[in-house]
């Protein structure tokens, strides 16, 4: 396909320096903008793909203050934190900046100064919450209070992640501030407005009008849907301390808002990479693709778009593909419950399968709906596609070269109809996965690149050349020719969804990975070609390696209802005579067994310092004798005997019971004599 654009500036979301990367955001934005920017290089086009950290505003200075750290050490973390898995999982930035660095600063400064003297702003004083005690105006995130929807008492000022309500800070009941603690009161503060209603009509005419058709209908849909509510004025500036600072005069304490700086960074990351970056974002001759979840489409749709239309210098983005999100395991990715697949965990955990991840999330992509990433189906695709298709095609095709040729190519002969029909379909495959990837549907382009290493495997399971060898060589020369090219053509049409396989297979066919317009060739590997040395392409994820990350999350989980646990309340309030009649003491444990016939009971007896008496306690699911043994413990001791199971119990010892039903002995921080009395 051609298209009438010299270059292209293809940007991925600035990921938050706030935390590592997980499998949403690879499959929502970092791995589509991979293969399509893979694609293009292999189609000589000029194109900068361009990405960095987002490390200014709340998330930023939350995350800081829960690590006990400042932001600038908070970004510098997590900055190269990002920067090292991208480059692990083989994204292929042509740079990974970040917003902290001074080329940003002073190129957020410009654009909007440019838009300040322009008259482009208007300034607005409001009411905004001020915490009296922190001395500071609050962001959205800094506030707390009760849903006035479902009635959650932990809603944030924008968002309650209880019932998904999208709220002001004034909406919440009782709110107090996160910083201190305290109730917030009302405050006049100045801020600067880009008044989205004025370009209202031409976003309508650019986008409904334009783009219907166009665009992928979840980003046309959303994008609809706030113009027709109407457009508001939105601010550009907050009251922080953390970000680009206001550069006029009676701005101070206020910095940049981060929606307003962030996309910016796209700007300013093409400058530190080349000098000709205008050529990138203001001659109409670019082509601006902007790679984004769901989350992003009015920023870059609506308020970046305007932004770029203020400034009236700059080319507006030609497409918007952002994908929906992806679920993990049947339950919405949350990075504040550890709910996640993170990035640099999974390289560590399986190394050199980057490609197998790569693969399974574009195969599942939410490229028009929410879906859903689980391990077995990860499992599923490695084994069952990788390995038992594309593996085992490329396996036979040189593993039977170097057992018939000593791996030189050996030279077609008279093709029959089914060769002529099989080589038909391998010359056309590239216009087949190239339109797909131009259209942004990647699922789709995977589906048909695995067609064709299905077609080859077909090919060599119908003619049978371990069989025919016996009785026609010349024949098996043909076929084997046909089963080389083949591959061939799948090192480079694979290399945008799986470049590390596709280097591997380039080395066992001792040629370089070509490029686009070479693929769909009968004739890429020339006769007398010598291949390389057979390797397996894939192995085999076990049942073992599954489970053991399935149980990682099942502990995640466990662990968030613990966290997450409501706290039995109160019991009915008792007399200080009544609590100074139970005799609480200090004892050792001596000797442990369990109860015959039972799960729970255990068989004590403890030393308590009176005496050393006998208790049964229901504790077995929870400890094991030999490891109790030589315990300190609190006992009561005037409790009146039970018989248990045949055993008298003299005594009860105490157990703090966790939320999720386990056991912990309520016992002294150091060593007490026994018989020491609890009061």
């Amino acid at each position: 396909m051609a298209e009438n654009y010299k270059r292209y500036t293809v940007t991925a979301a600035l990921p938050y320096a706030n935390g590592p990367v997980h499998i949403g955001h690879l499959a929502g934005v970092y791995l589509p903008a991979d293969i399509y920017v893979r694609y293009l290089r292999s189609q000589g086009r000029d194109v900068k793909f361009i990405c960095g950290s987002d490390e200014h505003g709340v998330p930023i200075t939350i995350r800081a203050k829960k690590e006990g750290i400042t932001p600038q050490q908070a970004v510098d973390k997590y900055h190269e934190l990002i920067k090292k898995s991208f480059e692990d999982f083989n994204v292929s930035f042509d740079i990974y900046s970040r917003t902290s660095s001074q080329t940003h600063h002073e190129t957020a400064s410009d654009f909007f100064l440019k838009l300040y003297n322009d008259g482009k702003f208007i300034e607005q004083t409001t009411q905004q919450y001020y915490d009296e005690k922190a001395q500071q105006f609050l962001a959205d995130r800094y506030i707390v209070g009760t849903c006035p929807k479902c009635g959650n008492e932990n809603a944030y000022g924008d968002q309650c992640e209880s019932c998904g309500t999208s709220l002001n800070a004034t909406d919440l009941i009782n709110p107090k501030s996160t910083l201190s603690g305290a109730v917030p009161v009302m405050r006049e503060t100045k801020h600067w407005y880009l008044p989205l209603n004025e370009y209202e009509a031409w976003l309508r005419e650019w986008i409904v009008e334009g783009h219907k058709g166009d665009w992928k209908p979840n980003v046309y849909g959303q994008c609809k849907s706030w113009i027709d509510q109407g457009l508001q004025p939105r601010a550009v500036t907050r009251d922080l301390d953390w970000g680009v600072p206001v550069p006029v005069a009676g701005a101070e304490g206020k910095v940049l808002y981060v929606w307003f700086d962030a996309p910016i960074g796209y700007i300013s990351a093409t400058k530190d990479l080349t000098p000709d970056w205008e050529t990138y974002w203001k001659d109409p001759e670019s082509k601006l693709v902007h790679f984004i979840g769901k989350d992003n489409i009015v920023f870059h749709c609506i308020i970046f778009p305007s932004m770029l239309k203020a400034h009236g210098d700059y080319v507006l983005p030609d497409n918007v593909p952002a994908n929906e999100f992806l679920n993990l395991e049947g339950d919405k990715i949350s990075t504040s419950r550890n709910w996640a697949v993170w990035l640099h965990e999974y390289l560590e955990e399986f190394p050199g399968k980057g490609d197998v991840l790569r693969y399974t999330l574009c195969a599942n992509a939410p490229e028009s709906k929410d879906n859903d990433f689980t391990w077995k189906d990860y499992q599923a695709r490695n084994n069952n596609e990788l390995l038992a298709i594309l593996g085992n095609f490329i396996n036979r095709a040189v593993v039977l070269t170097q057992k018939y040729y000593k791996g030189e190519v050996p030279a077609r002969g008279e093709l029959q109809d089914y060769d002529k029909e099989v080589l038909g379909v391998l010359e056309g495959m590239p216009m087949v996965i190239a339109t797909y990837i131009e259209r942004y549907r990647f699922r789709d382009a995977l589906s048909e690149l695995m067609n064709l290493a299905r077609l080859g495997n077909k090919y060599l399971a119908d003619t049978e050349p371990w069989k025919l060898i016996k009785t026609d060589e010349e024949r098996v020369k043909t076929i084997m020719n046909i089963a080389l090219q083949i591959s061939a053509s799948l090192s480079i049409l694979m290399e945008p969804f799986l470049p590390t396989s596709a280097q591997k297979l380039g080395s066992m066919l001792n040629k370089p990975v070509g490029t686009w317009a070479e693929a769909g060739s009968a004739d890429l590997l020339p006769v007398g070609h010598v291949i390389g040395t057979p390797e397996l392409m894939f192995e085999k994820v076990e049942d073992a390696a599954v489970e053991a990350q399935v149980q990682k999350l099942l502990d995640t989980k466990k662990a968030n209802e613990v966290a997450n646990a409501v706290v039995e309340p109160a019991k009915e309030n008792i007399s200080f005579e009544d609590f100074s009649k139970m005799d609480i003491r200090i004892g050792t444990i001596i000797e442990a067994e369990k109860v015959a016939k039972t799960k729970k009971l255990l068989k004590l007896k403890i030393d308590t310092g009176i005496d050393q008496r006998t208790v049964v306690s229901g504790i077995a699911e929870f400890f094991n004798p030999e490891e109790i043994i030589g315990q300190q413990v609190s006992i009561l001791v005037n409790l009146a005997p039970r018989e248990i199971k045949g055993i008298t119990s003299q005594g009860m010892i105490l157990m703090a019971e966790n939320a999720d039903g386990s056991l912990a002995f309520v016992q002294p921080s150091k060593e007490v004599k026994n018989g020491g009395t609890v009061s």
